[in-house]
C-alpha cells in the first residue's frame, strides 16, 4: 500500500502575532493572512484593536487573501460583524486585500445568524464593497488556502 503523508499547508505560515483571542499567521509568498480565533466570544473593542493590527500587516505587505477561522466562536455579535464587514473590509480593499475565505463554527444556527446579519448589512449599507470581493466559505484552513 502506498500512502502519502500530506502535511497541512498551515506549516508554511509564520505567526505574526498572538493575543488572548486570536492568532494571526502570514505567508508573504502566498500573499495570505490567516486569523484564527481562539475564544468563544471577543469583546468588540478587543476585536477592533486586533483587526487594526492585522490592517497594519496588510498595509505593510502585499497581501491579497484573508482567511478568517471563526470555528471557536459560540456567540454572534452583530455590531462587530457590521464594523468588520463595512469598515475594515472596505479599507483593506484599498490595499489589495480582495479575497476572503471564512470558516464558520459547525453549528447551523451560527451560519443562519451570519446570513441574516449579512442581508441586513447589505440592506442598510447599499454602497458596500461586497461586489468587489471574492468571498467563499470553507470547511478547513487548507481548503481556504488553496481556494
Amino acid at each position: 500500500m502506498n500512502s502519502t503523508l500530506n502535511p497541512s499547508l498551515i506549516q508554511e505560515f509564520e505567526v505574526a502575532f498572538e493575543e488572548h483571542y486570536m492568532q494571526v499567521l502570514v505567508n508573504p509568498d502566498r500573499k495570505i493572512i490567516i486569523c484564527k480565533l481562539m475564544a468563544d466570544y471577543i469583546p468588540i473593542d478587543d476585536f477592533k484593536l486586533s483587526f487594526e493590527k492585522i490592517g497594519e500587516l496588510v498595509k505593510e505587505g502585499n497581501f491579497e487573501k484573508f482567511i478568517f477561522d471563526k470555528r471557536s466562536l459560540r456567540a454572534f455579535h452583530q455590531p462587530t460583524m457590521e464594523w468588520y464587514f463595512i469598515y475594515w473590509k472596505k479599507e483593506m480593499l484599498d490595499y489589495g486585500l480582495s479575497v476572503h475565505r471564512k470558516i464558520l463554527p459547525a453549528e447551523k444556527w451560527f451560519e443562519k445568524m451570519v446570513q441574516i446579519a449579512k442581508d441586513q448589512i447589505l440592506q442598510n449599507y447599499p454602497e458596500n464593497v461586497i461586489s468587489k470581493l471574492d468571498i467563499k466559505y470553507c470547511d478547513t484552513i487548507d481548503e481556504a488556502i488553496v481556494s
